[in-house]
């Protein structure tokens, strides 16, 4: 019951209160929590302890592998270190100079033509040379060589950052230091390993010498071209002073050659050694080592180069002799004393007939390079022009290039044709032929029916040619064209006697020798003699008995067909006015390649003009480009041996008869006037 005495009970049941204020106020619309941290339940405090420890687990067990990893790395970096310098070499004898053995090369007068092998000077320290240059030399190969510790990080990034923007490797960022080490110890192979010892030696280099030292060793070690090991070397061989007495315009041009030494040797183009001595000027500016009055001053001064060397193209002859030189020399410590075959004056004719033909319009039609090589009657060398610039290119392209001498091998063709017992009257039908699927034709695409073989030689008549092959035999043929100089392995395929088989332009030229010389067989050369300093003959050239390769019947109408190519022939922008000659022609398909291979008075020379890379040309022949490039050197050349004389018409008419003729050459070769005119109005432009 309820009553005004009694409380009115709950309808709840009753539970003993539990208030606790929080700390941030009492809580609106919530349910507070009244359980002091003191007084959490165990399973909480278990649950926050558990976690503490997870997390102490997990830093000590990053810490523990951490620890094996870096131990692992040190101990893998360790044996990768022990590698590396297992295998460096020996630093004992850095500041030891061995003089290598100086190579002089002159030519049939005496004059010098090059020096070769390693030329040191006396070693000179840095403070020695004049400010400009070591400037000149900081300033282009290391700008931050005071500042790092022989690698420079910042030089790396600004390197990667340069050549990621230009797409290509366009900058290096090796210290001068790295150079050094490199040089003197490391070879040129570009691997991860040669890399990494470059390293090591740069840093051991660093913590062994002073800077003053280290770029004094640079100085006096690193390779400036032209045989010219070290400043004072270079100084001599490009200025002719010692390097304290250099100036601005000088230095900056010897600074400018540790980039690429033989393509900026002054002695090889002096103008791109001139625009490379203006780069390095305009660096020193930027680097602050020279104000701009300095440099427009040594502008206006001009850089005075002494010749080392008479003939930049002469390179090419030298490098051909070298491997020769060092096997007939054998190992000699002495300077040695080369005597060659070349004739300078000739040589020098070859270059210019080759640069001035082969100028930006003929570049532009895709004749990008060419080649000349001079033989005289017995086979010496009197020059060759390897390609159109040295500096630019060392590949010899009248002694290595391999190309097939298309219409230039069919003389030997010929040869054989005459040898089989035919005649320059023999009539052969230019008409189609066919062998198998192969059905060569004409330059023209037309066809001329009846005509003697002196005009299919003449007008380089395919059709005929590949007839008079296959009349005679084309082993008959290789046999022939051996016997008079060829050395390559000749394929008896039915292409052949279209020149489809590869030769240099050196075996093509020495092959045409015996038609000048009287029918005898020659074998191209170049050294005469080899001796010391002192003059001890270490080897010579000793003349072999000299054989006959050609009847006198077929000496005298192979010269006789040969002269009629230049008189009336492909190859008439090749005669010459003032005295006979003779030669052939030759196109390869796509005009790939143009030859002419001719001689006069005893004087041989070849020409081969194309593309490195095998590109066509436009319509480029053996007629035009290289005939003119031989008409250019050849008057030169001969202008100052006596004129001979042209085939004689008694000569040719005793080897008239008899002679042995089959099909449609009987009846005309016995009634034709073998010196009337037989080459009609074909043409043929090959």
């Amino acid at each position: 019951m309820s009553g005004p005495g009694r409380k009115k009970p709950s309808a709840r049941p009753a539970t003993k209160a539990r208030r606790t204020v929080s700390k941030r106020g009492p809580s609106i619309g919530r349910r507070a929590s009244y359980a002091s941290p003191a007084r959490r339940s165990p399973a909480k405090r278990r649950k926050k302890k558990n976690v503490h420890g997870t997390w102490r687990k997990i830093f000590g067990r990053m810490f523990y592998w951490g620890m094996v990893a870096s131990l692992w790395m040190g101990l893998l970096g360790g044996a990768g270190l022990l590698m590396l310098a297992s295998d460096l070499p020996d630093t004992s004898t850095l500041w030891e100079v061995e003089r290598q053995p100086s190579i002089t090369y002159v030519d049939i007068k005496g004059r010098q033509i090059a020096v070769r092998g390693a030329a040191y000077a006396p070693p000179v320290h840095v403070d020695e040379l004049p400010p400009h240059l070591v400037d000149a030399v900081l300033s282009i190969e290391d700008r931050r060589f005071y500042y790092h510790f022989g690698v420079d990080p910042i030089g790396l990034a600004r390197a990667m950052f340069t050549n990621l923007r230009r797409g290509g490797v366009v900058q290096g960022g090796s210290t001068l230091t790295q150079q050094l080490a490199k040089n003197l110890f490391l070879s040129n192979e570009r691997t991860y390993k040669r890399k990494a010892q470059e390293v090591l030696l740069a840093f051991w280099l660093e913590s062994r010498f002073t800077k003053k030292e280290i770029l004094s060793l640079y100085l006096n070690r690193v390779y400036f071209g032209r045989g010219a090991w070290g400043v004072e070397a270079a100084s001599q061989r490009y200025f002719g002073k010692p390097a304290n007495a250099l100036n601005l315009g000088e230095a900056a041009m010897i600074a400018g050659l540790l980039k690429a030494p033989n393509r900026y040797s002054p002695t090889a183009d002096l103008a791109r050694a001139e625009r490379r001595a203006t780069v390095v000027l305009d660096v020193m500016v930027k680097a602050g080592k020279i104000s701009k009055a300095e440099r427009e001053a040594a502008f206006a001064r001009p850089v005075h180069v002494r010749r080392s060397q008479s003939s930049p193209a002469a390179s090419y002859f030298v490098d051909w002799l070298a491997p020769q030189v060092r096997r007939l020399s054998g190992d000699v410590d002495a300077d040695l004393l080369i005597e060659t075959t070349l004739d300078l004056d000739d040589q020098r004719a070859a270059e210019r007939a080759v640069l001035s033909v082969l100028d930006k319009a003929a570049q532009a039609r895709g004749a990008r390079q060419g080649a000349l090589v001079a033989l005289d009657s017995g086979g010496e060398v009197r020059a060759m022009a390897g390609g159109l610039s040295y500096a630019r290119s060392q590949f010899n392209r009248a002694t290595q290039a391999r190309r097939q001498p298309g219409s230039a091998f069919k003389p030997f063709v010929y040869l054989a044709a005459i040898e089989a017992g035919l005649s320059p009257w023999t009539v052969r039908e230019d008409g189609p032929v066919r062998i198998g699927d192969w059905q060569p034709q004409n330059y023209s695409g037309k066809y001329k029916g009846d005509m003697a073989l002196i005009t299919a030689l003449a007008k380089s008549i395919n059709t005929v040619a590949v007839k008079i092959a296959n009349e005679v035999g084309r082993g008959r043929i290789a046999e022939a064209a051996h016997r008079m100089g060829f050395t390559s392995d000749i394929g008896l395929t039915r292409s052949m006697p279209l020149g489809s088989n590869e030769t240099t332009l050196i075996e093509l030229t020495s092959a045409y020798v015996p038609f000048a010389n009287g029918g005898i067989q020659t074998r191209p050369f170049g050294l005469r003699r080899i001796s010391t300093r002192e003059g001890d003959v270490l080897w010579q050239h000793q003349d072999t008995q000299q054989k006959p390769v050609l009847s006198p019947r077929s000496y005298a109408l192979m010269n006789l067909m040969l002269e009629r190519v230049m008189q009336e022939g492909t190859g008439r922008r090749a005669a010459l006015k003032d005295r006979p000659s003779a030669g052939k022609t030759g196109t390869t398909n796509d005009f790939r390649d143009a030859w002419f291979v001719g001689y006069s008075s005893g004087h041989v020379a070849g020409v081969w003009v194309g593309d490195d890379k095998n590109r066509a040309m436009k319509k480029v022949t053996g007629g035009t480009l290289p005939a003119q490039i031989w008409r250019t050197y050849m008057r030169e050349a001969v202008k100052n041996i006596p004129a001979g004389k042209p085939t004689s018409p008694e000569v040719v008419i005793a080897f008239t008869q008899p002679v042995k003729t089959q099909n449609l050459a009987t009846a005309k070769a016995r009634t034709e006037d073998p010196l009337g005119d037989l080459l009609g109005s074909l043409d043929h432009k090959d």
